[in-house]
């Protein structure tokens, strides 16, 4: 039987960026955020020959970085 105009739940996983789209949301150059998988401080996976990297692995990699001014 079809399943027209039903909506189906489908499982989610991690949702991943782009290099490029990680550098534009954390303003910054691509070479930077190379630099960071690079060096272990940003979680990526490689794909290929790119790197995808996880919406939370940036999420947690700024939330480290935040420092007190003052």
């Amino acid at each position: 039987m079809p399943l027209r105009g039903k909506v189906t739940a489908m499982a989610t996983g991690p949702n991943f960026l782009t290099v490029a789209e990680v550098a534009a949301q954390m303003r910054v150059s691509k070479m930077t955020v190379y630099r960071l998988v690079h060096a272990g401080e940003l979680e990526a996976v490689r794909v290929g020959r790119s790197f995808r990297v996880p919406e939370k692995a940036v999420e947690e990699y700024l939330g480290r970085s935040y420092f007190q001014a003052g």
